[in-house]
């Protein structure tokens, strides 16, 4: 199982959202290169990165910090969401470097934008599906569809998606625990790998989700940022050392 250390961004700045509210936002650090950086020199071998502003606007916001991220990280592959709504702009960013781009409002709104996606890029394109309550939310997950996330995620069975993010809005940045059971449920009904993200609050949480058996990944954000995990001892549970 893969760890995913995320970097949020908003106004160019790292931040952490308390249940996706752009209101409730703990800035962790000023400079997303240097927390790139820190998080490749602990080991990291992947990094989740939303651009926060973009969710919303529409469009790539924060792009100089992506930039920024994507230098420090070297080597390291990077995966990239908010904002990203058409082929043209996935396009863009994994010519700019990005390993991974990540389409969610689009998938419910334009789904043929995340088909057309898959064709062009093969193997570099995920569908984020943010929930609450088992809804699919989008805009920045100011709106709530009427979608169900099991719903959502077979459209896309046979389009040849890397990976499916599945956040529990109504956990991401509170630290009360990942929603392991609602993750394995979307794991084991479709065949695409799919990526816990939201809650996560300790190696318990970590644990729990790669013993399921079914979950190929997990995002952290708060937890690495306070202290709560440790990223080396993170790593070594998801490879089942520990």
């Amino acid at each position: 199982m893969d760890l995913y250390p995320a970097i949020d961004l908003k106004q160019g700045q790292c931040v952490r959202l308390f249940k996706g509210d752009m209101d409730q936002a703990t800035v962790f650090n000023d400079s997303p290169g240097d927390q790139a950086g820190g998080f490749v020199a602990a080991g990291a071998q992947w990094l989740h990165v939303v651009d926060l502003d973009g969710a919303f606007a529409g469009e790539s916001v924060n792009g100089a910090a992506v930039d920024a991220i994507v230098a420090a990280a070297g080597t390291v592959p990077v995966q990239l969401g908010g904002g990203i709504r058409s082929v043209d702009a996935a396009g863009a960013w994994l010519e700019r470097g990005v390993s991974r781009v990540i389409l969610g409002t689009v998938a419910v709104r334009e789904p043929a934008v995340v088909l057309d996606a898959c064709k062009a890029f093969p193997g570099k394109v995920a569908v984020g599906i943010d929930a609450r309550d088992g809804f699919v939310a989008v805009e920045g997950w100011a709106d709530v569809s009427t979608l169900q996330v099991v719903d959502l995620a077979k459209r896309f069975e046979d389009a040849g998606v890397a990976a499916v993010i599945y956040t529990d809005i109504n956990r991401d940045g509170a630290m009360t625990g990942v929603n392991v059971d609602s993750t394995a449920e979307l794991a084991r009904a479709v065949s695409m790998p799919v990526i816990a993200s939201g809650g996560v609050a300790s190696l318990d949480d970590i644990k729990a989700l790669r013993e399921t058996g079914v979950v190929s990944g997990v995002i952290s954000g708060r937890a690495l940022y306070e202290g709560a995990i440790d990223l080396a001892a993170a790593l070594k549970v998801c490879a089942g050392e520990s």
